[in-house]
């Protein structure tokens, strides 16, 4: 898929269910760049692993409070991934939502934008890649972390914005 139908079909309705301060060119700049970064948005199961979506969101723990786990448990994010759920007619509960994240493009957009809302931290400026990938890296946690390629991707993103 290219990214105008990423965004089309997927980021646009996603945007929608959430609350109108999730939704900002910084925002959409982070899911497109992680999105082409994990998945290319090609892959919604992730090759000879265990993650799911063009995010490719593992399930996680309740412990380890990573992936699908972790959005549903933090304060910031519970409520509305609860919102989503409904929105999307999924069942809120961390193995129903991993297991729709492969089937379901507008509710993996909404878990990645929430996941993102989890983070403290400002979205970096649109064009600093670097902030960029180190929030990706802060919030994906990516097991195996390819940061040669997000420039160039990071730069599609930007361009798909279109700031």
């Amino acid at each position: 898929m290219n990214l105008s139908q990423i965004v089309e079909t997927a980021v646009d309705p996603a945007l929608a269910l959430l609350p109108a301060a999730m939704d900002s060119p910084a925002a959409r700049c982070m899911l497109l760049a992680i999105g082409l970064q994990e998945s290319r948005f090609v892959h919604r199961r992730q090759i000879g692993g265990p993650a799911r979506g063009f995010w490719q969101f593992e399930k996680g723990t309740r412990a380890s409070r990573g992936g699908v786990w972790g959005v549903y448990l933090h304060p910031a994010s519970k409520d509305r991934l609860a919102a989503l759920c409904k929105a999307r007619s999924v069942a809120c509960d961390p193995d129903a939502i991993y297991a729709a994240l492969e089937y379901d493009d507008v509710l993996a957009a909404g878990v990645a934008r929430l996941l993102l809302w989890t983070d403290a931290a400002r979205l970096p400026r649109i064009g600093d890649a670097d902030a960029a990938l180190t929030l990706y890296l802060r919030t994906w946690r990516p097991g195996k972390p390819h940061p040669a390629s997000w420039p160039a991707l990071y730069a599609q993103a930007v361009a798909a914005v279109g700031v």
